[in-house]
Formats: C-alpha cells, sequence, structure tokens
C-alpha cells in the first residue's frame, strides 16, 4: 500500500498533525495528514486530493522530503511525505479528526505514529541546514 503525507506548514513554521479518528487502525494517536494513493494517481496528485477531502484545503504545491517503508503486524505501507508550506483555506478536520500545530522543535514528544517518526527526523535536520 502508498501512503503520502503532508508536512503541512503554517506562517510561524509550526506542523499540523493529526489525529487518526475513532474506528481507524491506530485510533487516537497522531499523524501527518495524508491517505492511500489510488490506482493511476501521482503521489502529488494524491496528495492534492486527499488534503482537500480531510481537510478543506488546496495546496499551491509539494516539496518531496522522503519516502520509506514501514512494516506494521498486519501489513506493509510505504509512505512518502511532501513539506507544504503554500495552501488556500483553513485546515479543520473534515473527518472528525482533531487537529493541532505544533512547533517543528517539539513534534518528537507527541504521541506520533512510529512509521510517521522518521519524517520528523527529516524535518528537523532539513530546518538545521537552512536555518
Amino acid at each position: 500500500m502508498r501512503v503520502v503525507a503532508a508536512a503541512l506548514r503554517n506562517a510561524r513554521g509550526e506542523i499540523l498533525i493529526a489525529d487518526r479518528p475513532a474506528g481507524t487502525h491506530l485510533a487516537g494517536r497522531w499523524e501527518f495528514p495524508g491517505g492511500k494513493v489510488a490506482a493511476g494517481e501521482s503521489d502529488e496528485q494524491a496528495l492534492a486530493r486527499e488534503l482537500h477531502e480531510e481537510l478543506g484545503i488546496r495546496i499551491g504545491g509539494a516539496r518531496h522530503v522522503m519516502t520509506l517503508q514501514h512494516a506494521y503486524p498486519d501489513r506493509l505501507v510505504e509512505l512518502a511525505l511532501f513539506e507544504v508550506a503554500e495552501f488556500a483555506g483553513v485546515p479543520r478536520g473534515r473527518d472528525g479528526q482533531r487537529l493541532k500545530w505544533v512547533p517543528l522543535s517539539a513534534l518528537d514528544a507527541e504521541d506520533i505514529l512510529e512509521a510517521d517518526r522518521p519524517f520528523i527526523e527529516a524535518l528537523q535536520r532539513r530546518a538545521a541546514r537552512s536555518g
């Protein structure tokens, strides 16, 4: 299964994370928003579609950060993270998920899915290089 995720950045440089709604796999844990890539979609198309469906926003572009594989007990997932700094609209949890903006330096203190943890390190390394 291929999944895309977004490190959505606001004007203060904070990153948006979403909790997994009740009734879903790993409910209550936090993750980078995104979702499954459908047949025939590019990663970028899937990211734009998922962020519109889940958050009600339109993205202005996305930069690939990294791709990794993560093995859950019941599935193998290939995850691609994109950094999104430009978007239109105000993100809101259209599927009932809670959202919160977190400073990049504090992301590792959140209860984020193990599959997304390497993304935090990659984003922090990128920030240190450019900052």
